[in-house]
């Protein structure tokens, strides 16, 4: 693709495929233009100087609050097996997950 910007129907159409989007071509030209400007603020932000700035992952400082892992009142048996959907005797039955390839 090209630096400045000025997008042709063709490179607009090959990141459509690449996207796997099926992009009628009367609407390429609409295309460009929105791609054309995207790749304009994503040039401003490659022009912005990072130097000494620190990468993080969010711009707030989280801490995580964990409780103690204290056991507290269970449900009765009859009343877990009541609220289920399935129930096997007395376990609740789900679907399997694991699958057997040997």
């Amino acid at each position: 693709m090209s630096t400045s910007h000025a997008l042709t129907k063709e490179e607009v159409s090959h990141v459509a495929t690449l996207a796997r989007l099926s992009v009628p071509h009367e609407q390429l030209e609409v295309m460009r233009g929105q791609l054309a400007g995207v790749l304009g603020h994503v040039a401003k932000l490659t022009a912005i100087d990072v130097t000494g700035v620190q990468p993080m992952t969010t711009p707030f400082t989280q801490i995580n609050r964990l409780d103690a892992d204290v056991p507290g009142p269970c449900l009765e048996l009859a009343d877990v097996l009541r609220n289920a959907p399935v129930v096997e005797g007395r376990f609740l039955a789900v679907p399997k997950v694991l699958v057997d390839e040997s």
